[in-house]
């Protein structure tokens, strides 16, 4: 069975986006390991989940403006091109390219993808999107991508959790471009 996969940056104090969505926090300094980690997580997968919200807000638009200014770039070809399912209950029609919407039952429509042969499936947010799926129990490895930055206020994915959620580490590791991933499973009672 595929694994629902969370890729999500984050400040070291949780926040996930700035109140209104600003990612101004995020830090940008490649380094060649942290490239090949975001590559190796993304070639695990063909199938890319969003929410409306992350979607509309220019997230597939800035990937196809960025492979098309250096479309050497594996990262952002492999996004541009991987099929994306964007989960929506106010669209009725895609204006992106390779991508499809979802309007059903999230937890029913997740688990069909699942049994799908294929590779896994990555999650890329927003907030609300990643909170439903928290919600739902439907990720099965989450990779916190912590930016050496905080902010005073902002969005989290675990606010509306509704009991303890435990976890399983799988990995982690600081890059030397100043990024720190963990990576976790949900532990299984």
């Amino acid at each position: 069975m595929r694994k629902v996969k969370l890729q999500m940056q984050m400040t070291i104090n949780g926040y996930v986006a700035g109140p209104n969505g600003e990612n101004d926090w995020m830090t940008w300094n490649p380094d060649p390991e942290f490239l090949a980690f975001l590559n190796s997580l993304i070639d695990s997968s063909d199938t890319m989940l969003l929410g409306r919200k992350l979607a509309a807000d220019g997230f597939i638009k800035f990937w196809e403006d960025a492979y098309v200014k250096n479309p050497d770039t594996p990262f952002a070809r492999q996004i541009v091109t991987m099929p994306k399912i964007v989960f929506t209950k106010t669209l009725d029609k895609s204006t992106w390219n390779n991508t499809t919407l979802a309007k059903g039952n999230l937890a029913e429509e997740v688990a069909n993808l699942k049994k799908q042969n294929g590779k896994d499936i990555i999650v890329f947010g927003g907030a609300d999107f990643v909170s439903s799926l928290i919600n739902e129990g439907l990720i099965d490895e989450y990779h916190f991508i912590v930016n050496p930055t905080a902010i005073s206020n902002g969005m989290t994915i675990f606010k509306s959790v509704d009991s303890m959620r435990k976890f399983t580490p799988i990995h982690s590791k600081l890059y030397p471009g100043g990024k720190t991933v963990l990576s976790y499973k949900p532990k299984k009672d």
